[in-house]
């Protein structure tokens, strides 16, 4: 299943909405590479994979049955470590929160989710998301996939070295000074910050106090990057700041 490794998110959801491809065969695939290279680049720092084969296999049932799970259906993909995911730890990379389990998740999270896309797990950033370079007291290092000695940037740095290692097509970012956009650079993805209020924040009171933290993709394709917007994007009440999708007259 190598081949499957650098495909775009939008592909990959192609060949699963034709039959071609198991959405559970796809998880086990991202799993198996994640095995394989995440103790060498430290891109992922929880996993949940139980519980992402089980969702694969209910997304696959669907299908089977004629029904459309979304335009994600089967795509695993991994959450930055600065937002909830249900269940699974939200340390902000920093050791007080540690222990720190969600208990909801994110709005951009759980639009994904409703997508059909399946969390894989949750990327390393930097303490609170505030350096240009992935490093913190809990995880560790997280090293760029091309050089090793190298790093892929910060603070959405687990998200893009997981994305380039072929690890996941498709991970969340957030960027105040260039936290998605320096990780994309240095790691040879597609990234973009859009526009402030594009993607609801939240919940996540910490960080709507600023006029510059916005959420948006790390993948492989400005195609991806668009699918991503067109279902992340819209008002939410959790983020009073965020915006209607565009086109649309609130």
């Amino acid at each position: 299943m190598d081949e499957l490794l650098y495909k775009s998110a939008h592909e990959l959801s192609r060949l699963i909405h034709k039959g071609e491809l198991s959405p559970v065969d796809l998880v086990d695939t991202s799993l198996r590479r994640i095995e394989a290279l995440n103790p060498s680049i430290n891109a992922f720092v929880a996993l949940r994979p139980e519980q992402a084969l089980m969702e694969a296999k209910a997304i696959a049932e669907k299908l089977a049955r004629g029904e459309d799970p979304g335009p994600l259906a089967g795509i695993p993909f991994g959450v930055k470590d600065l937002e909830d995911v249900k269940g699974m730890i939200t340390t902000y990379g920093s050791v007080p929160f540690e222990d720190n389990v969600a208990q909801q998740y994110s709005v951009q999270v759980a639009r994904l989710k409703n997508a059909g896309a399946i969390v894989i797990g949750k990327t390393n950033t930097p303490e609170f998301g505030f350096t240009g370079f992935t490093k913190n007291r809990l995880f560790g290092i997280t090293r760029n996939p091309w050089n090793k000695e190298r790093t892929p940037g910060g603070s959405s740095g687990g998200s893009a070295a997981a994305v380039v290692a072929g690890m996941v097509p498709l991970a969340t970012g957030s960027d105040a000074g260039g936290s998605i956009r320096i990780p994309a650079c240095y790691s040879g993805c597609f990234g973009i910050k859009p526009t402030y209020g594009r993607i609801p924040l939240g919940p996540w009171p910490r960080l709507n106090s600023t006029g510059l933290w916005t959420l948006g993709p790390l993948c492989r394709t400005v195609k991806d990057a668009a699918l991503y917007l067109d279902l992340t994007s819209g008002y939410h009440p959790a983020d009073p700041a965020s915006l209607s999708k565009p086109g649309v007259i609130p």
